[in-house]
């Protein structure tokens, strides 16, 4: 069955991918880009199935208005994916104050006012599907990437409380979480000026790897995009979905840390509690 989707940054990278795959299959698709230019190519080639709307995912009344536009131009949307952001990298310490509001802003605030306005639309139209693209950093941290990582980790919890809020409603949520992809994410990357007193610490060896190019990518940005789509389509996708072997070892050895780290605080953690009696 044909879909329709509502896709924020389809100029590159996940974005792009999920949308010619999309329109190459039948569907249609509406997009937000910064460059019209940058997806005229898409717009030629499927004229009646893919357009654009403006969104400025820092302010939440562009927010609103492009979801306006977005429905009144389909009248139904099947899902909508919150694929728009960026990086910030440096360690905390090196981070200037705008680079912290702007990271928040777009990354969190951003993907946070885009998942309410259209909450009431697919309310009113019986339910329907939210993609959120988090990273394998919103449950995992790499040094000087704090400030990425605490828009991802609270996005994801964002929606683990807003997916039990709407289940009644028929309206869903996937959270898909890739590890390094080869996609435009690092040219895109906003880096803060390193600090010497950073030189030969954790932030610094990371910020090395990333220069040298041995920050391995293992991820493929099509077939990432197409697991996406997969689980996108499927009646009863996950709310989480690690994507890429680096995600799921990551991943699955970062809580396996954090459940046993928990289990041998049981006695502690219970000495908390009132005598019942």
């Amino acid at each position: 069955m044909t879909k329709t989707w509502f896709i924020t940054g389809v100029s590159s990278g996940l974005g792009r991918h999920m949308a010619e795959q999309l329109l190459a299959r039948g569907d249609r698709v509406i997009g937000t880009v910064r460059r019209e230019a940058a997806v005229a190519d898409l717009g030629e080639r499927y004229p009646e199935r893919f357009s654009v709307a403006p969104l400025e995912l820092g302010d939440a009344s562009s927010i609103r208005q492009a979801v306006e536009t977005v429905w009144e131009r389909a009248g139904r949307i099947d899902c909508v994916v919150g694929n728009a952001g960026y990086g910030l990298f440096g360690a905390a310490g090196e981070l200037t104050d705008s680079q912290i509001d702007d990271q928040i802003a777009i990354n969190l605030l951003g993907s946070i006012q885009l998942i309410r306005a259209v909450l009431p639309k697919l309310r009113d139209q019986g339910g329907g599907r939210i993609v959120q693209l988090s990273s394998e950093g919103g449950q995992i941290a790499y040094p000087s990437f704090s400030l990425y990582h605490a828009t991802k980790w609270g996005i994801e919890g964002f929606i683990e409380a807003v997916a039990q809020e709407v289940a009644p409603f028929g309206i869903d949520f996937l959270i898909v979480e890739p590890g390094p992809t080869g996609t435009n994410f690092g040219a895109s990357l906003v880096m803060a000026d390193p600090l010497p007193s950073y030189a030969a610490t954790p932030a610094h060896a990371v910020r090395q790897a990333l220069t040298d190019g041995s920050f391995v990518l293992k991820g493929d940005a099509a077939r990432t995009a197409s697991a996406m789509i997969e689980a996108a389509d499927s009646p009863n996708p996950p709310l989480r979905l690690a994507l890429g072997s680096t995600a799921y070892e990551s991943i699955s050895k970062a809580l396996g840390a954090r459940l046993a780290a928990l289990e041998s605080q049981k006695a502690i953690a219970y000495s908390a509690d009132k005598e019942m009696g």
